[in-house]
């Protein structure tokens, strides 16, 4: 499904009314929005509820703040709903299967390598050495 902000992504130099979520009306041209949603316009007049117009060359909307967006008659919306963003592809091996990545050094199959190697290496070391210990005492 295509996200919203990157459907009004698409209505840069487009005029369009906004009603925020406190009621305001802000009717300008958008020049860009963000990931948040976050729209910024030019030519902008914004009417407080109950208060006269105020005429602005530019305005910044946070994108939480924006209860509807009133579009341009014109608008193609069939043209415009076209979700053209770049698919982000699955994973080739799925987490918890057999070839998944592990992070760097994790173990699992020769993720660690060396270090691995030297834990095992040390730790059969050390119970050699106390089982050594060990059979000493019991021969005397």
């Amino acid at each position: 499904a295509m996200k919203l902000n990157r459907f009004l992504g698409k209505m840069v130099n487009e005029t369009v009314t906004m009603e925020l979520k406190n009621g305001t009306q802000v009717q300008g041209t958008i020049t860009a929005v963000d990931t948040s949603m976050n729209t910024h316009l030019k030519q902008v007049r914004v009417t407080v509820r109950h208060k006269n117009p105020v005429n602005m060359a530019f305005l910044s909307i946070r994108g939480a703040n924006i209860r509807y967006v009133i579009l341009p008659e014109h608008a193609d919306l069939n043209f415009l709903l076209i979700d053209d963003a770049p698919k982000q592809n699955p994973p080739k091996y799925p987490a918890g299967s057999k070839k998944a990545k592990k992070g760097p050094g994790g173990g699992g199959g020769g993720g660690g390598g060396d270090r691995d190697r030297d834990r095992d290496r040390d730790r059969d070391r050390d119970r050699d050495r106390d089982r050594g210990d060990r059979d000493r005492d019991r021969r005397r």
